[in-house]
Formats: C-alpha cells, sequence, structure tokens
C-alpha cells in the first residue's frame, strides 16, 4: 500500500527498535548527497502520483476528525528531556491524504519509522480506522520539553511552521511556490520523504525530498532555538522536468482578514484579525520598505524588483492583546517570519500576492522571491537561505519603523466631509526620532500613482515619541492607487519607506 511504497525510498525492513515504541526499520547508510542524487534521478523521469489511499477516504477525515485523533505520547521518538526534540506523527486526513516517508538518522545511518494503526488513540467511529495497517503518516511535529506543545510541524505538500518565539502557530512556509495566482492553477509539489537527525551535540537537522509534476527537490534544515526565537537555515537544490515562468522561492503563506488600516465589514466582535499584518524589505540597495496588508476585492499580485535582496518576510508587528482581544487563539502572538538570502540570488522580485477572504480559516496572503531568470527544463538551481521565526526583523535598522497605519474618511474633523476623498494616517517610531520636535526640520513626502495628494502634514503624537504622517488622497474610479510615504530631514531618509494601495470601487 502507500505508506510501505513512500517508505521503501529509505528502506523498511523490519528491524530491532531503538529505545521507543515506535517500530523502525534497520539502518541503512545515509547522507544529504543521497537525497539529491535521488531528486536527480527523479528529475530524469516523468512524473508519477506517489500512490495514496482514496480520496473519499483521507476526505472524511476533515478538521473535526484529524482534531480527535491523537498521537500516543508514550510512543514519541527520542527523550524529551534533551531540551524539546521529541518527534510524534500526524495520521492522514484531508490536509495530508499522501503519505510520507519518515526515518530517523543517527551516526550516519537511517531508520524508516514504521506506520501502525496502534501508534494512534482515535474515537471508535473515526474515520483514520477506514485507512487500515498500511495508512502511512502525513507528517510530523516536534515536541517541547514541557510534553504537551509542539515547535515545529511538517504536514501537507510541502508545507511546515514554526511556533517560536511565543509557543503559538500563525504563518506558514513551504519549499517552493508554482504559478501562484497565475492563470494556470497552482501546482504543490510533495515532501514525500524526511529523514530527521538530533545529534547528542548540535542542532537538529531535517533532510527532505520534495517531488512534483514540474520538479525534483532536495531539502536540508538546520534548526537553532534561541530566546529570539528559531532559525532554519536552508540549503536547497530543485531540478526541473519542464520550464517553471512563475517560481516562488522562499514562500511564505499567512492571513490577513481585517485590521485597523483596513477595516473589511466583517460583523465580528474582534477588532482585529490577522496572522501577519504587513511585508516588510530590505533591498539590496538598504531601502527598508513596509507594505501593510491588505484584504482586497479581487487577488492582487504586487511585484518589487530588486537585486540580491537582503530580506524579506511577513510580520506581526502588533502584540498589543487589546487590538485584538482574543484569548483563545492569540492574534497578538502570532510569529513574525523573515527570510535572509544566503549568496547571490541575483535580480528578480519579491512578490505579494493578497486574496479576497471573508473569514480567518483561509490562508490569503502569499510572498515569495521569483527570479528574472525563469528555470528551463533539465536546469537544476541551488540556494541557500537562513529562515527566522522571530517577533520581528532580526536585522538592525538606523531608520525608525512603521508602527500603525489607519484610514479613514478625509477632510478636517468637524468640517463637511469632501467626497471622493481617503484619509491616511501613519506613525513612525524609533530610529532617530526620539527627542525631535516639531522644530527639528522634519518633514513629509508621500507620492502616488494617480490622483491629488492633499493636506500633508507630519508632527510628534503629544505624549509619546511617536511621530504621525497624514494626507488626504483623491480616489477616484480606476485600478488600484500606489502609495508612497516617509519622513526625511534634510536630504537624508528618518524613517523606512511605507508603501501602501488603495483600491477604489469602479
Amino acid at each position: 500500500m502507500a505508506g510501505l511504497a513512500s517508505a521503501s525510498l529509505i528502506g523498511a525492513a523490519p528491524g530491532p527498535a531503538w529505545p521507543t515504541e515506535a517500530p523502525l526499520g534497520p539502518p541503512r547508510p545515509f547522507a544529504f548527497d543521497e537525497v539529491k542524487r535521488r531528486a536527480r534521478v527523479l528529475a530524469a523521469a516523468p512524473y508519477a502520483r506517489p500512490a495514496a489511499p482514496a480520496a473519499t477516504l483521507t476526505g472524511a477525515i476533515d478538521y473535526d476528525a484529524f482534531s480527535q485523533i491523537s498521537y500516543r505520547p508514550g510512543a514519541t521518538l527520542w527523550d524529551q528531556a534533551t531540551g524539546g526534540r521529541g518527534v510524534r506523527f500526524f495520521p492522514l486526513g484531508k490536509p495530508a491524504p499522501t503519505p510520507v516517508a519518515i526515518a530517523i538518522v543517527n551516526g550516519g545511518e537511517a531508520r524508516a519509522v514504521l506506520y501502525s494503526p496502534d501508534l494512534f488513540d482515535a474515537p471508535t467511529t473515526s474515520p483514520l480506522h477506514s485507512l487500515g495497517a498500511q495508512a502511512g503518516f502525513g507528517g510530523f511535529k516536534l515536541m517541547n520539553a514541557d510534553h504537551r506543545t509542539d515547535w515545529l510541524a511538517f504536514l501537507g505538500a510541502s508545507y511546515f511552521r514554526a511556533a517560536d518565539p511565543f509557543n503559538q502557530y500563525g504563518l506558514s512556509a513551504r519549499g517552493v511556490a508554482i504559478d501562484t495566482a497565475a492563470p494556470t492553477p497552482e501546482e504543490f509539489p510533495l515532501f514525500r520523504a524526511f529523514w530527521i537527525e538530533s545529534p547528542p551535540q548540535g542542532p537538529l537537522v531535517i533532510c527532505a525530498l520534495m517531488d512534483g509534476p514540474s520538479l525534483t527537490g532536495a531539502f536540508r534544515m538546520t534548526h537553532t532555538r534561541g530566546p529570539f526565537g528559531l532559525i532554519q537555515d536552508i540549503e536547497a537544490e530543485l531540478n526541473f522536468r519542464v520550464a517553471v515562468p512563475r517560481l516562488g522561492l522562499a514562500p511564505l503563506t499567512s492571513m490577513y482578514w481585517y485590521g485597523s488600516s483596513d477595516r473589511t465589514p466583517s460583523d465580528d466582535w474582534r477588532p482585529q484579525i490577522h496572522d501577519s499584518d504587513g511585508l516588510s524589505m530590505w533591498t539590496g540597495a538598504g531601502e527598508r520598505i513596509w507594505r501593510p496588508l491588505a484584504n482586497p476585492p479581487r487577488v492582487i499580485t504586487n511585484a518589487f524588483e530588486d537585486r540580491n535582496p537582503r530580506g524579506f518576510g511577513l510580520m506581526q508587528r502588533d502584540r498589543v492583546f487589546a487590538d485584538y482581544e482574543d484569548d483563545g487563539v492569540f492574534y497578538d502572538r502570532r510569529p513574525s517570519a523573515w527570510v535572509e538570502p544566503v549568496g547571490d540570488w541575483g535580480p528578480g522580485t519579491v512578490r505579494l500576492v493578497e486574496i479576497p477572504t471573508r473569514g480567518e480559516s483561509d490562508d490569503n496572503i502569499v510572498a515569495f522571491w521569483t527570479p528574472t531568470t525563469a528555470p528551463a527544463a533539465g536546469q537544476s538551481l541551488s540556494f541557500r537561505y537562513r529562515l527566522h521565526w522571530a517577533d520581528g526583523e532580526p536585522s538592525p535598522t538606523g531608520a525608525a519603523r512603521v508602527i500603525a497605519t489607519r484610514s479613514g474618511r478625509g477632510g478636517r474633523p468637524g468640517q463637511p466631509v469632501p467626497s471622493g476623498r481617503r484619509k491616511i494616517v501613519i506613525d513612525f517610531a524609533g530610529g532617530a526620532l526620539p527627542g525631535l520636535g516639531r522644530s527639528a526640520g522634519v518633514a513629509p513626502v508621500a507620492q502616488s500613482s494617480r490622483g491629488q495628494i492633499e493636506e500633508v502634514s507630519c508632527y510628534p503624537v503629544v505624549g509619546t515619541e511617536t511621530w504621525r504622517l497624514m494626507f488626504d488622497i483623491a480616489v477616484t474610479p480606476g485600478p488600484p492607487i500606489d502609495l508612497r510615504a516617509y519622513l526625511k530631514r534634510g536630504p537624508a531618509a528618518l524613517t523606512e519607506t511605507w508603501i501602501g494601495q488603495i483600491f477604489p470601487s469602479v
């Protein structure tokens, strides 16, 4: 069946088990070069869809049924007292319908983890029992030392996510993105096999084999946890069966429903709901850019050209509980994810895709890097990057940051409301702003792709060290209006560049 078929990639014959209840196969030699070799061999042959149980069976394990299935704690691999490296496994289900092979690596040898339904506890009525004894695993997670919570999870396609630094999951990352928001259907390659290594001295290492209709890939991820979050050092090699015009490297996927800058009618009692509130960029030329996220009226893709970017990421900057008032899922604790390219990434674009949503269960935000030169059939592409799961951007900057964006009807308080005008209010903090007063020579800069900008001003907010930039923009029907604003003192910028977008009704 499917589980054994995928496990054959790493050898799954019964053998002596390590000190755990989870059954393991015999040891086989292992190195990352072998993963790369297998990815190249796969790429030289036509794509074959991995064997899997019928979709009707895995589809019956929906969100509710999946949440009622638990992995037996006594079958956790590795001693959890070693600092949060205990491994537990996910069953198949609607989130992950295709079995993946999983092996544990020790001393250059890999042993396959053998699937057994006895590893899971589930209600007698659970559709999991219909999958049979050869179903296979859907993914895995790494447990914290408290034996209750987990800090890293791989589940479905090439998705993975981390809960550090606040012990709270939010946005996800994935291996690659293909044809996201393109005219053709988006492709979701699969991580077909994993090798997990946890040496007594040293970081946790996860290798993964990717396969999909357009490409194959080999990934090696080294994990370092610290007080400020998790760092994943990622090395990847992709092999292309066909040309991929719309390739996304280091993709991040998140959710944005509404916030202070985009109060989409929701009839929800919470002030804001989002996993991330902005795209942050540090260009190769050194400019820092902040683009607030939006819930647009239709699918919108923005491309920001660059060369050798220093970093980009989807951030959750608002950490004030009162701005969400949700003590169930804690949006104020959602991690940010920052991509730090390693080596020469050359020319390309940071792409931001925003998809309309009417709820918080949809991941409607995607950000990734697209190289200018699209890979051709038969080509291989190697790249490296460092993925930070943290409170915010890990790289220090001398520029003040955007801490809030608000918008509303234009005009002045107490005066007649002018038609066709929106007011944009941007708050900056940090950098060289503290201590500067109204007479310090701070000046606003505000620009638009179309429409007249009026009433531009800036000033320090009373009782704080925050500076506020505000302006009105005349809004007329037509394409989206692109906005750009920052504070300067003389010729030098004091703040990062704020980039916004308005979607006029047609």
